[in-house]
């Protein structure tokens, strides 16, 4: 099953894409005379169901949006923990020693924007890089799990590019929580792809692009610590609750600039992509 955030009605709510189209949960309420939440953070706390994509399913044509209006998945997780340095080469390309444990922070949710939303380069930074990443979206109440058992606390996977004042965090790497929360320095969506769609998450091939180029790519088996681990290892630190969201490390960081499109693309799991921008504007 593949989830959606969409503008609609002037709202934002929660939406199934379906072959046909995507169809609001608001239409299948009224359509089905369900009950399901409208917004997708409430889905993934309520527990996603199978039956959700049935109802979508059995939705006639006019209730099918063919071009949606996509906005963040969701705006605002409990947590959000981004992981650095998880695949070597990244490493290299800091002069950053590789670690034997996974490099986690936490970054905040003023930082969310949605597919489409520009990105605002700050003017304290003059070094500003995009970072293309698989996420992972907690779906049960997690702690203290195995390996073995982790993807199954799992709602999902999405895309994510993940922002970083890298001139900030050469400065000095105690400054990393700084470097990484600037208002929009968060970007995912534009679809949260259910577990049942990715039999082997760690055949996904993750890229980092700018203006239509690739710049970097690699796949999810060459991280040193896969999803499984991340999220066991996190639910031994803290927590994690439903809708909590997990940034698993880039292949590659690429400097962008005014003009610029930044994006994320991942095999079998779409593209997402973000304009970006120069603010003037001290805040």
């Amino acid at each position: 099953m593949r989830l959606a955030t969409i503008v609609h009605e002037g709202r934002e709510q929660a939406a199934v894409m379906t072959p046909r189209g995507c169809v609001p949960v608001g239409a299948i309420n009224a359509n089905l005379g369900r009950a399901w939440p409208t917004d997708l953070f409430a889905l993934i706390t309520r527990g996603l169901s199978t039956t959700l994509a049935t109802d979508a399913d059995a939705c006639p044509a006019d209730r099918i949006i063919a071009s949606p209006q996509f906005g963040p998945l969701y705006r605002h997780p409990r947590k959000i923990w981004g992981i650095g340095l998880n695949y070597s080469d990244h490493a290299k390309d800091l002069e950053a020693i590789y670690p034997d444990q996974p490099a986690s922070f936490i970054k905040g949710d003023q930082t969310i924007i949605g597919p489409g939303d520009t990105i605002l380069l700050p003017p304290e930074s003059e070094r500003v890089t995009a970072e293309a990443e698989l996420g992972v979206v907690i779906g049960r109440t997690c702690r203290r799990v195995s390996e073995a058992d982790a993807l199954s606390y799992v709602a999902g996977y999405c895309l994510i590019l993940d922002m970083t004042a890298e001139d900030i965090l050469q400065k000095n790497p105690r400054y990393l929580t700084r470097s990484k929360n600037f208002d929009t320095f968060f970007s995912f969506g534009p679809e949260l792809i259910t577990p049942d769609e990715v039999p082997d998450v760690t055949s996904l091939n993750v890229g980092t692009w700018k203006n239509g180029g690739l710049h970097r790519e690699n796949v999810v088996r060459n991280m040193q610590f896969p999803p499984a681990t991340l999220v066991a290892f996190h639910s031994h630190v803290m927590t994690l609750f439903p809708g909590d969201i997990i940034s698993t490390g880039t292949p590659g960081a690429v400097v962008i600039e005014d003009g610029d499109v930044a994006e994320c693309r991942i095999g079998g799991l779409g593209t997402l992509l973000n304009p970006v921008r120069r603010s003037s504007t001290v805040r």
